[in-house]
């Protein structure tokens, strides 16, 4: 999904940063933007669910119409929905590629999935919103190596000081990542109450 609205107004609307460049300026004016920024209003159930929703929503970088057919497919199986909701969509290749620190942000991973850099067990594959599935090897083809990017990350330079998704075996000099398993809620870094985002669309 091509979001062309400033990071930084959409982090402060939602609440959260999106992005590392972002958490200064949300901690600066961690009010929404706009002339009616600091006001006080008083909102609505339907607006903490509907906040929450978009929180989730712009953290995955994906659309209306891609969260909500995850949703569905989420409510169809097993195991709390909410939670099953955050982990198929920690499976999308883009998310893989950020978490495993392969991209800087989800915009960047989408981008580099998009353009044809990513492989899955050496096959291209330019689908961001392609599913893993436990064992799948991610890694960044051979004549892509050398961009800049990826030479960033190889050094670690997207990793940060965290001690990365225990789901994930990652290699960063070799720009490879495996999926081990499907990731449970409490390793998921997302700013969600994944609850509210059922009772949404729920309701």
């Amino acid at each position: 999904m091509n979001q062309a609205r400033p990071k930084v107004r959409l982090s402060r609307a939602l609440g959260i940063p999106l992005t590392a460049k972002c958490v200064r300026y949300v901690e600066r004016r961690p009010y929404p933007p706009g002339v009616h920024g600091r006001q006080r209003r008083k909102t609505s159930d339907y607006q903490v669910r509907l906040l929450e929703k978009q929180r989730l929503r712009h953290q995955y970088n994906v659309s209306e119409t891609q969260l909500r057919r995850t949703f569905d497919e989420a409510a169809r199986g097993a195991g709390k929905t909410g939670e099953r909701l955050v982990a198929l969509l920690e499976r999308r290749l883009d998310a893989v590629v950020h978490r495993a620190g392969l991209a800087r942000t989800i915009y960047q991973a989408r981008q580099l999935v998009a353009h044809g850099h990513i492989t899955v067990d050496g096959r291209k594959v330019d689908r961001p919103s392609y599913r893993l599935r436990p064992g799948q090897l991610v890694g960044v083809r051979e004549r892509s190596r050398e961009l800049l990017p990826f030479q960033a990350a190889a050094a670690g330079t997207n990793r940060g000081d965290g001690p990365g998704q225990p789901y994930l075996d990652v290699d960063l000099a070799g720009l490879r990542a495996t999926l081990l398993r499907e990731p449970t809620r409490n390793e998921v870094p997302v700013i969600c109450d994944e609850q509210l985002v059922v009772e949404y669309y729920s309701r």
